[in-house]
């Protein structure tokens, strides 16, 4: 919906500028406050959804002037929220979600956080009690981004807005270089700069002084909680069913046109079979992929056809060739505010900017499917590890040993590589292990003697370890699989880069899959009623079938991607002699120029199946080039 920006006793001659850089997440309309006795400034830009009016203008005040809200997201249940509200007395003076919550906190106070269904990253300076209370939605979908040091604290939805308030220095982060290059983005609160923190997934603040006085989780998975499966099958069909048709249903109010991705796929199919019955004639959009694809990669968009024309919804294709990418991608890691490297970013950004051409502000995603209810290639995997995860760890080695020569320009070795990495590792360490791209042996070789030193006594799953350790003994490996899905792999990464994309646009992406219902009650569900046996997502398949042809419900599974492979082969090949050449690598300090050169040999001969090692090198370098190098 918007951007936000504050501080706390920083830069606030510059609280204009940052506003400025988020224009982009907000094109509408803009606000500051500044309140020079607390040294204090807040801003917004706006995406105008719900009440376009000046009445919907933040920053929003209280009635008596004393409470501040900035606001980026949606509350879906805000109706509901301004009747009960209204009930107690509080008269509203326009139509927007941003007022029910000012007046929510105004009734509530923090424990406002348990009333909301929505996504929302907001900042409530009280100046009663001189205290600003910042919170994030529970499953992450907005991002938010904080700075504290020396009394100062700075927030914005964009890290490259917040270090316009910060004068702290660019120290990079090590540890989470480290987790970038490791999974191809960074788990947990980390960025690349020490300085910068996220804030997490359902949690919140109380800043004073500029300085943080009380931090808490207001919001924890429902595998936390120990939730009972003890659905059965009918019961967990009519129950997806109901729950996915309300979170679509609830989430399609706007005041401004409305459309929907289509990739094809079961999910985002879906999301478009009910959200047709609010808007029959819904805009979908999907992408198209020109000039050779890596082998193994199924062409999604037969399949969006497909449902279109079943469900009788226009369909806008945007089609793309390969050399765009290559042009497009330092303009992607500056949006991403990280090195974020998957290039499916780029397919958000070009959709949503088809879809802004075309007059629609909302875009509903599929996101979320897979997290909940299975449905990556892992999951399957992990199902794979009772034919031979007993084996001693001799064995298991073994395995491992055997398979790491396979040739992996075949994709069915890649992925018979790709299960049996880390099989000698113990099955915690294992778990984890499926969500890496790249094993600490490899990175090691890549980086520099300076970087090892840093990295001394660090580790990459460690915060995966920790998240998981509470639910070791009481829940299966697929629900460990899946509550990591849900708090790292959904908000560090998925949600991360469709938000940045779609707002680089000037469009809002929705994701029902996450309403908070749909995941509690998924939470619920046998997990042989999700992954069963090789079907993935078993228990949506049955539940969407009385909507959709059964050929897009049982397709092969594919991925919201790009032929990253090809291109690092091919249209790629000159920006990497640029970003990774000798005197580049050198001149960051962060690699070995000699390996890494050695590295790309190897991959361009099948040897190993570094591609996706490889961009991520090259994401880590233009991120530094752009935040690092520039002014």
């Amino acid at each position: 919906m918007c951007g936000i920006v504050g501080t706390w006793g920083g830069n606030l001659s510059n609280l204009k500028a940052a506003n400025q850089l988020l224009t982009h997440r907000g094109p509408d309309d803009g606000g500051i406050y500044k309140d020079d006795k607390l040294n204090i400034g807040l801003g917004h830009r706006r995406l105008s959804i719900i009440d376009a009016s000046s009445s919907g203008h933040q920053p929003m005040y209280s009635n008596d002037g004393k409470t501040i809200l900035v606001f980026n997201g949606e509350i879906y249940n805000y109706k509901e929220l301004r009747s009960e509200l209204q009930r107690k007395g509080f008269v509203f003076q326009g139509k927007s979600d941003t007022e029910v919550l000012l007046n929510l906190y105004l009734s509530e106070g923090k424990e406002m956080l348990s009333k909301l269904n929505g996504i929302f990253a907001f900042a409530i300076l009280d100046t009663s009690s001189e205290s600003l209370f910042v919170a994030r939605d529970a499953l992450g979908v907005k991002p938010l981004y904080y700075s504290t040091k020396d009394n100062i604290f700075s927030f914005s939805s964009e890290m490259k807005a917040l270090l316009k308030l910060t004068l702290n220095t660019k120290e990079l982060d090590a540890e989470s270089i480290n987790r970038y290059l490791s999974f191809l983005w960074c788990p947990g609160d980390g960025t690349p700069l020490e300085s910068v923190k996220k804030l997490l997934p359902g949690e919140a603040i109380i800043v004073k002084n500029g300085c943080i006085t009380d931090k808490w989780l207001w919001y924890k998975l429902p595998i936390l909680n120990n939730i009972k499966k003890s659905l059965g099958k009918n019961q967990a069909i009519s129950g997806v069913t109901k729950y996915l048709r309300q979170g679509v249903h609830r989430q399609m109010v706007a005041d401004v046109p409305l459309g929907a991705f289509l990739s094809g796929g079961l999910d985002s199919s879906a999301i478009v079979a009910f959200a047709k019955e609010i808007n029959p004639n819904i805009r979908c959009f999907s992408i198209e992929t020109k000039g050779k694809q890596d082998d193994g990669v199924i062409d999604d968009l037969p399949y969006a056809k497909r449902v279109a024309k079943h469900l009788n919804v226009p369909l806008e294709v945007v089609s793309i060739e390969s050399h765009r990418v290559a042009n497009d991608l330092e303009n992607m890691i500056a949006q991403l505010d990280e090195p974020l490297a998957d290039p499916a970013a780029l397919n958000v950004f070009y959709i949503s900017q088809l879809a802004k051409e075309q007059g629609i502000k909302v875009l509903l995603s599929g996101a979320g499917g897979d997290d909940l209810f299975t449905g990556y290639r892992r999951h399957y995997a992990l199902q794979l590890e009772r034919y031979w995860g007993w084996l001693p760890k001799i064995f298991r080695t073994g395995l491992e040993s055997i398979t790491r020569n396979l040739n992996t320009n075949n994709s069915i070795n890649r992925r018979i590589v790709k299960m049996f990495n880390g099989a000698g590792l113990n099955s915690e360490d294992r778990l984890i292990n499926y969500f890496r791209w790249s094993n600490d042996t490899l990175l090691q070789s890549l980086y520099s003697p300076e970087f090892r030193q840093q990295l001394l006594g660090s580790n990459s799953n460690q915060i995966m370890q920790d998240f998981i350790e509470p639910i070791l003994v009481d829940s299966s490996p697929l629900d460990q699989m899946l509550a990591l899905e849900q708090r790292f792999f959904l908000a560090d990464h998925n949600l991360n880069y469709t938000d940045k994309m779609s707002m680089a646009a000037g469009v809002e992406v929705r994701v029902p899959f996450l309403d908070l219902d749909l995941v509690d009650f998924s939470a619920k569900i046998p997990n042989n009623f999700k992954q069963r046996n090789s079907v993935g997502k078993w228990v949506l398949k049955k539940a969407m079938e009385p909507y959709l042809p059964r050929d897009i419900i049982y397709r092969p599974k594919t991925g919201f991607g790009a032929p990253v492979r090809t291109w690092i082969q091919n249209d790629l090949k000159e920006i990497m002699r640029d970003l990774l050449s000798i005197d580049s690598i050198n001149r960051r300090g962060l690699f070995s120029a000699t390996n890494v050169e050695m590295l790309i040999i190897d991959n361009n001969q099948g040897k190993v199946d570094a591609s996706y090692t490889l961009f991520s090198l090259l994401c880590v370098e233009i991120w530094c080039r752009e935040y690092l190098d520039k002014n």
